[in-house]
């Protein structure tokens, strides 16, 4: 099987654009502002602000009355990727915030999930693991990830990746709530649980600080 890349771009598409087309692929849209129109071969989805649409088939992105900023999650073969800017789309914006290699158990069958957490002010993630990859993105605040030896501190606006299984603490700022917006890879016998496991006993009774709300989950194939 051929090493996977899983990335994140921002698009920005400004109001009533001629409708825009997306080829197949796994992927996940999350409105940061604005709102569109999702069209695929058996219905379409009116997409407002801080919603998120998921598919694995062609798109048409029908543009609407605001300008629209949109994160874009999608996975695809490492050795023939898929274009970063939006074709034939002149007036539109792309720009890659982080792509990662992930690998994938071709014995496993997979999963996308979109989702978003919320903390409090100075809220935390336990020491933890999750079942698979992916990558987040923080939509206000600022949290810090401390996994591998190492800390990062990623501001609003910025991305990082997680292994899944390498175990991660993440302290968020005590000066504002902090959200991010996550889009990973998991088993389909995750679909509708939660993924996430507490390296120390003591942490899995504690109270938990985040919150969480799924936008959605799709089956996807790795060939």
């Amino acid at each position: 099987m051929n090493e996977l890349l899983l990335r994140l771009v921002e698009d920005r598409i400004p109001a009533g654009h001629a409708p825009i087309y997306l080829p197949r692929a796994p992927r996940a849209l999350y409105l940061v502002d604005g709102d569109l129109a999702v069209d695929f071969p058996d219905g379409g989805q009116h997409v407002p602000q801080h919603t998120a649409w998921l598919g694995d088939c062609e798109v048409t992105l029908m543009a609407g009355s605001q300008d629209a900023r949109i994160w874009r999650w999608e996975l695809m073969d490492a050795e023939q990727p898929l274009p970063v800017e939006l074709r034939s789309a002149p007036g539109t914006s792309s720009v890659c915030k982080l792509e990662h290699p992930v690998e994938l158990d071709p014995r496993t069958e997979w999963l996308m999930r979109c989702d978003r957490v919320d903390f409090p002010p100075g809220g935390v993630a336990l020491t933890h693991v999750h079942q698979g990859p992916g990558i987040r993105c923080v939509l206000t605040g600022e949290i810090t990830i401390e996994t591998l030896g190492e800390a990062h501190v990623h501001p609003q606006g910025q991305a990082w990746f997680e292994l899944g299984h390498a175990p991660v603490l993440a302290p968020t700022t005590p000066d504002a709530p902090t959200t991010f917006i996550r889009c990973f890879l998991l088993p389909r016998a995750c679909r509708g649980r939660s993924s996430i496991r507490y390296v120390l006993a003591e942490d899995a009774a504690k109270p938990k600080t985040q919150q969480y709300h799924v936008f959605g989950e799709r089956f996807i194939q790795l060939n």
